[in-house]
């Protein structure tokens, strides 16, 4: 068996506990508000920012071994830098004050998710936040486009709020394919187990910042105003 099928099967419990958050769902339906969308992209600014830092890290750590894998995360490098960004001008075309976004906190959630991430790269092993690129792309595939086209519908917000998750449904697809062909030349266990453990891991945690999601406090304050 590939590796990255057999990291589905090991990984498909977790897997269906994210893929049922109850906002999730909601979102597919089309029955969330505009401060549900927007506390979403809040939080997912707070754990995006931290992509590029973590693959420089990682690629940072690969030992010699592994200048191949070194080679495709500066290819990640390359195409994540900036999505940041993205976020934030979504939130702006949302009615609400960019840099009040980018200067609120992260949810005890996604502060979680994200130190975890950053211990699994320079405590545990660098493999493992491929693990967290494996949660992180796969969700935007399997739900980012239908979900955008539904909040869309539902909210009646401009093409423009919707640049992230337009963006990285389809742009995911060709990530994790480009994954897949990766991690399948991982042929030895103590390889892959620490990517098997940290996807596990990354599924509950991601699937904890949907489940927690908070209304950010401009958020609050943009409505009082309102």
């Amino acid at each position: 068996m590939r590796f990255h099928e057999d990291l589905a099967r090991r990984t498909a419990g977790e897997r269906e506990y994210l893929l049922a958050s109850p906002i999730i769902n909601r979102a597919l339906d089309g029955a969330i508000g505009l401060v549900d969308y927007v506390s979403f992209l809040t939080q997912a600014y707070h754990h995006v920012r931290h992509t590029v830092p973590l693959l420089m890290a990682t690629g940072a750590r690969l030992d010699a071994r592994q200048e191949w894998l070194r080679e495709a995360v500066a290819d990640y490098i390359a195409e994540e830098r900036g999505h940041q960004e993205w976020i934030l001008d979504d939130i702006a075309a949302c009615g609400f004050d960019r840099e009040a976004a980018r200067n609120s906190s992260p949810s005890a959630a996604t502060e979680l998710m994200v130190a975890y991430a950053y211990d699994t790269v320079n405590r545990v092993d660098p493999l493992g936040f491929f693990g967290m690129v494996y949660v992180l792309e796969g969700t935007s595939v399997a739900v980012a486009t239908r979900a955008a086209g539904r909040i869309r519908e539902q909210l009646g917000l401009p093409k423009r709020a919707f640049s992230y998750l337009e963006s990285h449904g389809s742009l995911d697809v060709g990530h994790t394919q480009f994954f897949e062909s990766l991690i399948d030349r991982l042929d030895e266990e103590r390889e892959r187990e620490p990517i098997v453990h940290a996807a596990r891991m990354f599924f509950t945690l991601y699937a904890n910042v949907f489940r927690t999601l908070p209304v950010p406090e401009f958020v609050r304050t943009a409505a009082r105003v309102a």
